[in-house]
């Protein structure tokens, strides 16, 4: 099997690491981009798309979706009846790939996080793969972490803004429960390594725990005890609710805002 990958910026890079820490060898892939300064030992950097050679057998979009129309006519001759073509460009819907490569395979869309690297992201799954692709995309997503099939395309804005955005809003909780610290009087570095752990735990436990979140949260309060009473005031009005409504509704409908620019482009 060979990858060649198109981009390789924050995304792109993140999942390249996760596939080399997986196992995958570094002679499976070659990567084109024009600023990469150097790549992983035994990958083929190219600084222009290669010429003359077979369509791949994977194919993945990694650069920015702004990028995406002046990218096609690099990326198009090496798209074939047997390529799995993989884009990770948000807002760059099913219709506009499959019009950009009318002879591929299989096109399969991917929302990945950073976590890809650990081996830890969700992945949100869309596409038209069937039978020995859908298998080769399940396969190549499983060092990368979990791989969730969505039942149609319209939830791809939404599954953006909760798996590929989520990791910021979970970095802003963080920081804003060190700073909330910071100000009612610990040191800001203790308050920092405090947050983390207490996070990086949580979430270690919630993700082996037979038991929902929110169960998890009733669990660890006592009546009338200290956590109660912080979850009182998240809980007042429904406030964190209506906050992650809030943030993920903007996102999402940036997403859907991104999908409309890319058809007009």
């Amino acid at each position: 099997m060979h990858i060649l990958q198109f981009g390789c910026g924050n995304m792109g890079g993140a999942m390249l690491a996760g596939w080399l820490a997986g196992g995958l060898a570094p002679d499976t892939f070659t990567v084109v981009d024009p600023f990469l300064e150097s790549a992983p030992d035994g990958v083929r950097l190219l600084r222009a798309a290669p010429e003359g050679e077979a369509p791949g057998d994977v194919v993945l979009l990694g650069f920015k979706p702004q990028q995406f129309a002046e990218a096609i006519a690099a990326v198009a001759p090496h798209v074939g009846a047997n390529t799995l073509v993989l884009s990770i460009l948000a807002g760059v819907d099913m219709e506009t790939l499959r019009g950009a490569f009318p002879d591929a395979g299989a096109i399969v869309r991917v929302m990945p996080n950073l976590s890809v690297a650990l081996g830890k992201s969700p992945i949100a799954l869309v596409g038209d793969a069937e039978g020995a692709a859908r298998e080769l995309t399940d396969a190549l997503m499983k060092p990368l972490g979990q791989g969730e099939w969505l039942s149609g395309e319209d939830q791809m804005d939404l599954v953006t803004a909760l798996a590929g955005s989520g990791p910021a809003f979970v970095y802003r909780f963080i920081d804003a429960l060190a700073q909330g610290a910071a100000d009612l009087g610990l040191p800001r570095e203790q308050a920092d390594r405090l947050a983390l752990a207490m996070v990086e735990g949580a979430a270690l436990l919630a993700a082996q725990s037979p038991h929902a979140p929110g169960e998890l949260a009733r669990r660890v309060a006592s009546p009338g005890g200290t956590t109660q009473k912080g979850l009182d005031v998240l809980d007042a009005d429904e406030r964190m609710l209506r906050l992650m409504q809030d943030t993920l509704r903007a996102a999402r409908d940036r997403s859907a805002e991104m999908t409309r620019e890319a058809r007009k482009s």
